[in-house]
């Protein structure tokens, strides 16, 4: 396999999730051409990683003109397409791209034989209410050609880059990083639950990060924690980081606390200690991977609480519906979720001081 082609059309955490398998494809094919296929704005996470030869960006909406002219780019071009999304958009792509492909398809879909019929080897993926973690479901697409059933893979950090010189100036020694905001209102911890978790640790002489993008969503998120405190004691690096300065202050933070999102991703990958506040995502999954991950995992679709590693998921098990694998209650992007509504800040804190008492001791 000379040239391979890793299609990955999805959003960035799950671009993300796709480096355990490009390492393990570089490992097998170590003198291989790796290139790869995603959307405008999600493969930023993947710069600078060393197992990639090239990105090639696509807009959301390519049109007839964007598909001929992806077509005349990558006809026939690449001995392997690796697809790790179900989707037909990606398994075309992978069919324009390579004579062999080796792909994920649903469980469940009308278009599933037309797709199997055309890859090398299939791997059937359950979907959000499955068992398999994407990390694995994407690893076992190397089947045919490496042995991939003991092996504990690990995301790859994008390259780190230094932080701006203002910001390195005003970190202490105690820094934790709190990520608000969620892309969607079904994955959105309360703000107000996150407000009230930040005071809590501002007072007792944490020094608190908040992370996120420069959009109007995130802004309108985060806006309620900035009256807690003011520089440097709480800092708003909302918008002023790429992945690759976050990976560098990750490098520098005693512990993280997020929802659902890529950045809690970037933060397990890191090494720090990772709080993920789950809702009804399903965590089996889903769930941070691990900076150092056992072969095998003893997660569980709903508990209070369950770690491994670095990573500690946070879920209200005492709703049967937890992990429900919907858009929230109403099954819609901007839909309640209950179950995240009743964990409460108290219970975060509890869980945050714990993890820090462990990390100290641990050093000492």
């Amino acid at each position: 396999m000379k040239r391979i082609l890793v299609v990955a059309t999805r959003q960035i955490g799950d671009v993300l999730l796709t480096t355990p398998l490009i390492r393990a494809a570089r490992e097998r094919w170590p003198e291989s051409q790796i290139e790869v296929v995603g959307f405008s704005g999600t493969l930023g996470i993947l710069r600078g990683n060393p197992d990639i030869n090239r990105v090639i960006e696509l807009p959301l909406r390519l049109g007839w003109s964007g598909f001929r002219a992806l077509t005349r780019q990558i006809w026939r071009r690449y001995d392997l397409a690796l697809i790790t999304q179900p989707g037909d958009r990606a398994h075309l792509i992978g069919w324009i791209a390579a004579r062999t492909r080796s792909g994920i398809v649903p469980a469940e879909g009308k278009s599933n034989w037309l797709k199997r019929s055309l890859l090398a080897h299939a791997v059937e993926s359950a979907g959000d209410r499955g068992k398999v973690h994407v990390v694995a479901e994407k690893l076992s697409l190397l089947t045919p050609w490496l042995d991939t059933a003991r092996s504990a893979p690990r995301v790859v950090l994008p390259t780190a880059d230094a932080l701006p010189n203002e910001v390195e100036a005003q970190l202490t020694p105690d820094v934790i990083v709190i990520h608000v905001p969620s892309m969607w209102s079904y994955k959105q911890w309360p703000v107000q639950h996150y407000r009230l978790l930040a005071g809590e640790l501002l007072d007792r002489g944490w020094q608190i990060i908040l992370t996120g993008s420069a959009s109007a969503r995130d802004r309108e998120c985060i806006a309620p924690l900035l009256t807690l405190a003011s520089a440097p004691q709480l800092l708003d690096l909302s918008g002023q980081l790429d992945f690759n300065q976050l990976a560098t202050l990750f490098g520098k933070a005693k512990l993280y606390i997020g929802p659902d999102t890529s950045v809690s991703h970037l933060a397990a990958a890191a090494g720090l200690p990772v709080i993920a506040i789950f809702g009804p995502t399903n965590p089996l999954r889903w769930r941070p991977w691990p900076a150092e991950a056992p072969v095998k995992s003893f997660f569980v679709r709903r508990a209070p609480v369950q770690s491994e590693g670095n990573v500690t998921v946070l879920q209200e098990a005492s709703m049967g519906c937890v992990p429900c694998g919907r858009a929230g209650c109403d099954d819609h992007l901007q839909s309640r979720s209950d179950c995240l509504q009743a964990i409460t800040p108290q219970r975060v804190l509890t869980q945050a001081l714990a993890e820090l008492e462990s990390n100290s001791q641990n050093r000492a």
